[in-house]
């Protein structure tokens, strides 16, 4: 006699992407995917690329929630700290940035047994920064070379080529017939 709950395989397949794609786990990969910090330039910035603009970025702990639906969806949040230089040849500006990226992504099933976490790439709108500096000079730059928007702007290409990169590519497919077999042979 079966002590068992049996199912449809729909409802299985279901019960199994709420167990196997789960807030920590896709929080985890993307602090995998991310790391911990990277730098951008020197990049010439303004009129004539007058100035040359260097910024250290320490990415902090992606947080993940999870949206149970039709789909399974998440928002993503990866809360950033930035050092940011702006050396326009006569005079260097340091501004310090807290930001944050918000990502959205959908977990999908593909043929022939694949999980897929589907990030959409980010636009400069889904960066969000607080940028101060230690000066008056430093905040008249700031306004008017428009680092706020910039720093958006470069955040959002970098994240979109992060990505787009093969090892991120590959991270974003599990396959689960090579999982299973793993497991089933115990190796």
């Amino acid at each position: 006699m079966s002590t068992h709950d049996y199912v449809t395989y729909e409802q299985w397949g279901r019960n199994f992407f709420a167990v196997a794609v789960t807030e920590e786990r896709v929080a985890a990969a993307f602090a995998a995917i991310a790391g911990d910090e990277f730098e951008m330039g020197p990049m010439s910035q303004g009129p004539g690329g007058l100035a040359r603009v260097t910024a250290k970025v320490k990415i902090r702990e992606p947080h993940a929630t999870r949206h149970i639906a039709d789909t399974i969806t998440f928002s993503i949040r990866i809360p950033l700290e930035i050092d940011l230089l702006v050396d326009l040849r006569l005079d260097k500006q340091r501004f310090t940035v807290d930001g944050e990226v918000a990502l959205r992504a959908t977990a999908r099933a593909a043929e022939p047994l694949l999980l897929i976490i589907d990030v959409a790439k980010p636009r400069p709108t889904d960066i969000s920064v607080h940028v101060s500096s230690k000066s008056i000079r430093g905040e008249i730059v700031r306004i008017i070379g428009g680092v706020d928007s910039e720093i958006r702007r470069f955040i959002a290409a970098h994240v979109a080529e992060q990505i787009d990169a093969p090892e991120s590519q590959q991270a974003q497919i599990i396959d689960v017939a090579e999982r299973l077999d793993e497991a089933w042979t115990g190796v």
